[in-house]
């Protein structure tokens, strides 16, 4: 299509474009010691709210040693709840957790990191009433702490058993005995599990306090991953730990019950099969019965177990398969209602991610959903006016609204108004939410509604951040759509122009992308890496984000195309997306780059090795460099077993086309990553010697797969940015 453009509009173009580069003489710069030292950018918010069983008060810890109360109407505190300093045990907490009735917490301090989600901690008992600090153990710190129904015990981990403490009688029991690291698990999980299924809590009280059913992995099988872990010690301390890679094998898990009273376990029944995983168990609201879920090695069938407590006899009571995989599931699945004789799921059955209500006999009573678009978060049933609430992508992939809805399938109500992104919290008993609002181009607002949607109060509107990005001229992100040759699909993008952009002049190119299965990057959302984006603008880079075939919220087809093959129509998207942009007039096709970390680094080492004639420039941070050295659940659910596949893990892993290699590759690792193993990045640079390419690498000693802490995060953005600008 020829572009026109009248002698009246370019004169107003030049007159206006003249204007505005005046006018970016008078924005402040944006430097990185004002983004990773200063935190000029950083985004206010309202964390840490906790809603009380009325539903109408909230908890905030406050100051790391103060719960204090809030109300919902007012906003005001009403009373402190627990504070350290009243205390001589204790001077500060990170995390706290009520009873059923609210009359005791559980304080938990000198919490140590394990992995992503787990740790240990020194646990507290705070008697509200009596107004006590107890120790919850003397006998070494604990995991996982948690209160019985009634308050009257907790139970918790420690060394790989499970524990019950009686806070009447102060005795503690001990419930297993064979806990042994890198051997046996009782009542929490092993890392796989923690890392791809979000589960760390192996334990679960029934409804009236009299039975534990817990977790026991069998790790005996499951081969070794060794790190070095340096501590600026003499002789670095060797760290090792099981972690299943892609074929190898797992843990294998069974689920027991301990009866209180009995003091007897007995073992659930899961099946013959032990080369599957039970990603949840809970307990269903009869007190003798235990929902396990089942899954089989391939992670395409889906199975809820109803299992007696008692007996250990389980039945099926709904199954699915799916021709690629099930997406990951969370504890909200099922989730049972009224007397436990339905249950609520969320499936892609349909081709898109709805809601459905069953009866524990299998059947279907309504498909509460239904459209040509994704539910993204069931938010939780409101028993009384049988209202199902939930986030959904509904109007746009790049937004997300909230809706309520009856389990009927009727009466829809969206109940968010502001266009954009919206992540709401709502109380108990769904009286009131406190809904994250953003947009590309606007800093998070959060704000207090009713049920309805009607505002109440703003909590937080960061209007001095608003301020600040006016005083720097950040440039607006810009949405687009893009059709490449390969892609039946437009793919959705946007990009960031320098604020004193000239459409007659040429720019280098930086994108930008992680492109992993499910995951969006180009939404109606502030954040990420926005700040650093915006710096690089300022210094005269087009920025530009794609979503590849893969990425979520667009149907079940569009995701899951690649499985068996990931990063082959990631790559050739990336690869086409960067052809369009670099035909564009305003863009040096000569000067375009890549970055991404993760699956992104993944895929920028596959988009420069493979697109060289495209790619001058790629920056790799903690790339898998091939599926076989990655984990179990996450490979397999998307690549099936390498022994079955073995093309799929092999035809599209960056460390077989180092050949390729032309332009400038920056490879950057944490030595310490425990997910994405620095062997990742050792294996491609052997690849990358012995095939004589040259490139640049950075690691950091003992970093995990984030890379902070410290000056790291600006030690990490200064190197990346000198290559940026050394290189494009």
């Amino acid at each position: 299509m020829k572009r026109f453009r009248s002698s009246f509009a370019l004169l107003l173009v030049l007159l206006l474009s003249g204007a505005w580069v005046q006018a970016q003489e008078d924005f402040k710069k944006i430097t990185l010691e004002d983004i990773y030292k200063d935190g000029v950018f950083r985004e206010k918010s309202v964390h840490g709210l906790r809603s009380m069983d009325d539903g109408v008060h909230y908890t905030v810890l406050e100051g790391s040693n103060r719960v204090v109360k809030y109300s919902y109407k007012t906003g005001k505190s009403v009373q402190t709840l627990f504070d350290a300093s009243d205390f001589n045990d204790i001077s500060h907490f990170r995390m706290y957790e009520f009873s059923s009735d609210e009359s005791k917490m559980l304080i938990a301090t000198d919490v140590q990191p394990i992995y992503r989600r787990s740790f240990t901690a020194r646990f507290f008992v705070y008697d509200r009433k009596a107004d006590e600090l107890e120790p919850l153990s003397d006998n070494g710190a604990q995991r996982l702490a948690t209160f019985s129904p009634d308050g009257s015990k907790v139970a918790f981990v420690r060394n790989n058993d499970l524990f019950i403490k009686d806070l009447e009688e102060g005795a503690e029991k001990q419930v297993t005995h064979d806990g042994e690291y890198n051997h046996i698990i009782n009542g929490t999980t092993d890392w796989v599990y923690e890392e791809e299924f979000a589960i760390t809590q192996g334990f679960h009280w029934s409804p009236e306090g009299d039975k534990i059913a817990f977790y026991k992995f069998d790790e005996s099988r499951v081969k070794l991953f060794h790190m070095t872990m340096y501590k600026n010690q003499l002789y670095p301390e060797d760290y090792t730990f099981k972690y299943p890679k892609a074929g190898e094998k797992n843990s294998i898990v069974k689920i027991f019950v301990y009866d209180l009273q009995e003091g007897s376990t007995k073992e659930m029944d899961t099946g013959e099969e032990t080369n599957q995983y039970i990603p949840r168990i809970k307990w269903t609201p009869d007190n003798n019965q235990l929902c396990m879920i089942r899954m089989n090695r391939l992670q395409n069938e889906v199975e809820i177990m109803l299992a007696n407590a008692n007996t250990g006899e389980s039945n099926v009571a709904y199954s699915e398969t799916n021709p690629y995989y099930i997406s990951q599931i969370g504890d909200d699945y099922p989730t049972f209602i009224g007397d436990g004789e339905r249950f609520i799921i969320y499936s892609e059955k349909s081709g898109y991610k709805h809601l459905y209500l069953y009866n524990t006999n299998g059947e279907l009573i309504q498909q509460i959903t239904k459209g040509e678009w994704d539910v993204t978060n069931f938010l939780g049933y409101d028993e009384q006016e049988e209202r199902v609430f939930y986030t959904s992508a509904e109007v746009s992939p790049l937004k997300r609204h909230v809706y309520s809805i009856k389990s009927n399938g009727r009466g829809k109500r969206q109940i968010t108004e502001k266009d954009g992104w919206n992540r709401p919290d709502f109380s108990k008993g769904f009286k009131y939410f406190i809904n994250y609002h953003s947009t590309a181009n606007t800093p998070q607002e959060v704000t207090l509604h009713n049920r309805k949607g009607e505002l109440i109060r703003t909590l937080e509107d960061n209007k001095k951040l608003k301020s600040t990005i006016e005083e720097y001229g950040f440039s607006k992100k810009e949405f687009l759509s893009i059709n490449t040759p390969s892609s039946e699909y437009d793919l959705n993008a946007y990009v960031i122009k320098p604020p004193d952009f000239d459409p007659d002049k040429q720019y280098p190119l930086f994108m930008y992308l992680y492109g992993g299965p499910g995951s969006q990057e180009v939404v109606d959302r502030w954040g990420g890496r926005i700040a650093w984006f915006q710096m690089l603008a300022q210094r005269g880079y087009v920025i530009a984000v794609v979503d590849n075939r893969g990425t979520g919220a667009r149907g079940q087809h569009f995701k899951k195309m690649t499985y068996g093959q990931l990063g082959k129509y990631e790559t050739v998207d990336q690869i086409e997306a960067a052809q369009f942009f670099g035909d564009q007039p305003y863009i040096d096709a000569d000067r375009i780059g890549i970055f991404g970390w993760s699956y992104g680094g993944y895929m920028s080492s596959n988009c420069l090795f493979q697109g060289n004639e495209i790619f001058s420039m790629a920056i790799a941070v903690a790339p898998v460099t091939n599926w076989r050295y990655y984990d179990t659940i996450y490979t397999e659910r998307f690549m099936g077993l390498p022994q079955d596949n073995p093309d799929g893990y092999d035809d599209n892993s960056p460390i077989n086309y180092v050949d390729g290699l032309k332009g400038d590759y920056l490879l950057i690792h944490g030595t310490g990553d425990d997910n994405v193993h620095f062997q990742n990045s050792i294996e491609l640079t052997e690849e990358l010697v012995q095939a004589n390419k040259q490139f640049e690498m950075q690691f950091y000693p003992d970093k995990n797969h984030g890379i902070y802490g410290g000056n790291t995060t600006f030690h990490l953005y200064t190197r990346m940015t000198e290559f940026i600008e050394e290189k494009l």
